[in-house]
């Protein structure tokens, strides 16, 4: 959920040496359409359309990056997410999607994500 990266320069060097790995040859990376919702979000509260089109340009295009949409496989494993380690809807929900992508990292700003054992979670805030 990189949405969540604070805009400060270490932050942004570090996100973009993740989107360094994704964008090179054989790398692979999941993410929930829900992300795409919380990129969106700020952006139409502040009515800012060249924000929005930038988003839907960035995410509808990007190399190796795989949007997946909830199904009720995912809607099975986020009520067990919630029901196991008390995430709200939106947090189980990208858990999810990363399980049942069999993901192996979950790269994050938010500790909430180091309950879930299913795979290993990168803390962005820790490596700074």
């Amino acid at each position: 959920m990189i949405y969540q990266l604070e805009a400060n320069a270490r932050n942004l060097a570090l996100a973009d040496s993740v989107f360094a790995w994704v964008e090179r040859a054989g790398h692979e990376a999941v993410t929930s359409i829900i992300t795409m919702m919380e990129l969106l979000l700020p952006s139409y509260r502040d009515h800012d359309e060249n924000r929005i089109d930038e988003f839907y340009g960035l995410l509808s295009t990007y190399p190796n990056l795989q949007r997946i949409a909830p199904d009720l496989k995912a809607a099975d494993i986020t009520a067990r997410i919630r029901a196991a380690h008390k995430l709200r809807t939106p947090d189980a929900l990208q858990a999810a999607t990363a399980i049942q992508a069999n993901a192996t990292g979950f790269i994050t700003n938010d500790p909430v994500f180091s309950r879930i054992q299913e795979f290993e979670t990168l803390v962005l805030d820790r490596l700074l």
